[in-house]
């Protein structure tokens, strides 16, 4: 792919997933990693060094007066989200913004909003939505394969260490288990069975005021959903869909699940679709097409998606007392 036709990404709030994105970038021929931002110059060009990018920018206001930046994918903390996003649409930029887009769901309303009034294409990155396991799953599903779902049990777990401190603790940044990795749960009941006519919601609270684990039972007109996210212990992270006719389990972690295996009449059939790196250039692929298509929003995770799901984590948010 010529120079000229490449998409060319900036890259703000450089932590840990931050580096997994521009390691996946980095294997994606039209992508070019054109610039980078942190508050703190030496972090940027470190990173910059690290992931072949010319550009090294110790304010997030830089890197969205580049002219050469078309989309600008945002990885600092949960708090910074919607304000960032939106002054990175204002300047004319391309957005996805890392999840959950916003701590509140008005917050998400003014960023869908912004897209849709400067004309700018805006997603957030729910990166599993996109990685094969999970298109063919879904399709699967819909297509009857398993009967009408029945139940989903999926979780999301890992222990954090709080003496190790960081944000996760941090309730100014959006710490808690619901933020970072309850949403993964809900998403996954959302993008199955839509949204859900009630939702019952309990947490193990820190002292701070977080949540450490919550627990989520959705109702549907037909069917259940119960979930979790926690992080006082490391689970098998696994996920199971249950249909009057079958089951399918994706393998774990399943958030980024790299098969699944289909349970039907005794027998079983397991399929293998590794992802493209770690899985998060699915989702920059999916940034690319649409931009060169001139959609500002995802067909596949859509803007009223990302909207529903920010309702759906405000209710549970509102239900365990949750307030940042």
């Amino acid at each position: 792919m010529t120079n000229k036709n490449r998409i060319k990404w900036g890259i703000i709030g450089l932590g840990n997933i931050a580096s997994q994105f521009a390691t996946d970038l980095l294997l994606l021929d039209d992508a070019e990693l054109t610039a980078v931002a942190s508050r703190n110059k030496e972090k940027a060009t470190d990173f910059a060094e690290k992931y072949n990018c010319t550009k090294a920018y110790d304010s997030y206001e830089l890197l969205f007066a580049d002219k050469e930046v078309d989309i600008v994918y945002i990885a600092t903390p949960h708090n910074s989200h919607a304000e960032l996003a939106i002054k990175a649409l204002e300047s004319g930029k391309h957005v996805l913004c890392e999840k959950p887009m916003a701590l509140s769901y008005q917050d998400a309303v003014r960023m869908t909003e912004a897209s849709k009034k400067h004309n700018r294409f805006f997603m957030e990155a729910f990166w599993t939505r996109f990685i094969p396991s999970v298109q063919e799953v879904l399709e699967k599903v819909n297509q009857g394969v398993i009967g009408d779902l029945k139940s989903i049990q999926a979780d999301f777990a890992f222990y954090a260490d709080e003496e190790a401190g960081g944000r996760l603790f941090d309730k100014n940044l959006g710490g808690g288990a619901l933020f970072d990795i309850g949403v993964y749960p809900l998403f996954l009941s959302y993008i199955l069975l839509g949204l859900p006519k009630e939702i019952t919601a309990k947490s193990l609270p820190h002292k701070n005021g977080i949540d450490l684990q919550t627990t989520m039972l959705l109702q549907y007109e037909n069917a259940q959903s119960v979930l979790q996210a926690s992080i006082l212990y490391d689970g098998d992270i696994k996920a199971t869909i249950n249909g009057n006719q079958g089951r399918i389990e994706l393998n774990a972690p399943w958030f980024m699940a790299d098969g699944y295996t289909v349970f039907k009449e005794g027998g079983k059939e397991t399929f293998s679709l590794p992802n493209l790196g770690k899985g998060y250039a699915h989702e920059a692929l999916e940034c690319h097409a649409c931009i060169q298509n001139d959609q500002i929003e995802s067909k596949l995770w859509s803007h009223q998606n990302s909207l529903d799901l920010s309702k759906m984590v405000e209710e549970v948010k509102n239900q365990i007392g949750l307030n940042f």
